[in-house]
């Protein structure tokens, strides 16, 4: 007869936290208004927390609810929600409706990637503007818009709380002129040469926390039907209006990197973050990592050439490593 496993230590050790819940579930979905035609690409991770540890500590599978059941629950709202073309919406009813559904469930973490697909423009004869086609589209890139929710029912499932954090990342930039690095420390590490000109290049990753959303209990009871009940003022700038406030920061984000004079990338941080705070009253910090993609001049020196003065510098070496990596979070006083 085999012997049951039984660990040592029983009285040394507890289980502290427990999470668990499907990662990368992959998501297209179109939505049709007649011959116009909507589309949104999701990577999402949908985890839950709450009265499960019998299932670490006891073996006991009964307060499981299966991560292919999370799957399909995800899928399924895919296809019923109204909120699906709207990361932030989709990803409070995917929460509301797992804490909701299931008792012993207290919270809900949810994670989307947005995949940047735009509509491509067609041409309606010579001279005249192109048009966004209905139903044809392409990548636009590898910028990745992104949500993070986390939906907390340990208070009652009618005192439901969401906490959201948008942005974006891998969004690349580059400028050729408009920055410089000058009147660092300099000792006996120092290698690096002071510039006033030089290229500026990096691949943006941005965060914003909103302001915590009160979540009403579902009319159904389980969160399969879900809206907030917000007129369009009460809205404005919050979570449930995470597609304008993704726009604004996107734009503030390309508009200070593109004009300002940057006397670091430590100081064009600072005003983007600034900014997109005082635009918007219900985002409470705002976070950037921003790695230094560094264009390197070529040395021509040997031949004759000067290539290595900012007015002469025109042929680069792109490093991939090792690189800078600026970050900070402004928060609301």
């Amino acid at each position: 007869m085999s012997k049951v496993y039984e660990p040592e230590g029983e009285g040394l050790s507890y289980l502290s936290h427990a999470r668990y819940g499907k990662d990368k579930v992959r998501v297209f979905r179109v939505v049709r208004d007649g011959a116009w035609h909507n589309i949104v690409e999701y990577n999402v991770t949908a985890l839950v927390e709450g009265d499960i540890e019998v299932s670490y500590t006891e073996a006991d599978n009964s307060v499981v609810v299966a991560t292919d059941s999370i799957k399909n629950i995800t899928y399924y709202l895919a296809k019923t929600s109204p909120h699906v073309l709207h990361p932030e919406r989709f990803a409070l009813h995917l929460g509301t409706h797992l804490v909701s559904k299931y008792a012993h469930l207290k919270k809900a973490f949810i994670t989307i990637e947005q995949l940047r697909w735009q509509r491509i423009p067609i041409a309606q004869g010579e001279g005249q503007t192109p048009k966004p086609h209905s139903h044809a589209f392409y990548r636009d890139g590898d910028e990745k818009r992104t949500v993070e929710a986390e939906i907390d029912a340990s208070a009652g499932k009618d005192k439901i709380v969401a906490s959201v954090t948008s942005g974006l990342k891998d969004l690349l930039v580059l400028k050729t002129t408009g920055s410089a690095f000058e009147s660092f420390v300099r000792d006996e590490y120092t290698t690096l040469m002071e510039v006033n000109d030089r290229i500026f290049s990096t691949s943006i990753d941005l965060s914003y926390k909103f302001s915590p959303l009160r979540i009403p209990p579902p009319a159904d009871g389980e969160g399969k039907v879900f809206d907030l009940p917000l007129t369009a003022e009460q809205a404005k700038g919050t979570a449930w209006d995470g597609d304008s406030v993704a726009t604004v920061a996107r734009n503030i984000t390309l508009e200070i990197f593109a004009l300002d004079e940057s006397a670091s990338v430590q100081a064009t941080l600072y005003k983007m973050a600034q900014r997109i705070v005082s635009e918007h009253p219900h985002v409470q910090s705002v976070s950037y990592n921003l790695p230094n993609k560094h264009y390197v001049p070529v040395d021509m020196k040997y031949i004759g050439i000067d290539n290595m003065s900012p007015p002469k510098a025109e042929v680069f070496i792109p490093l991939s490593a090792p690189s800078g990596l600026i970050s900070a979070t402004v928060s609301r006083k």
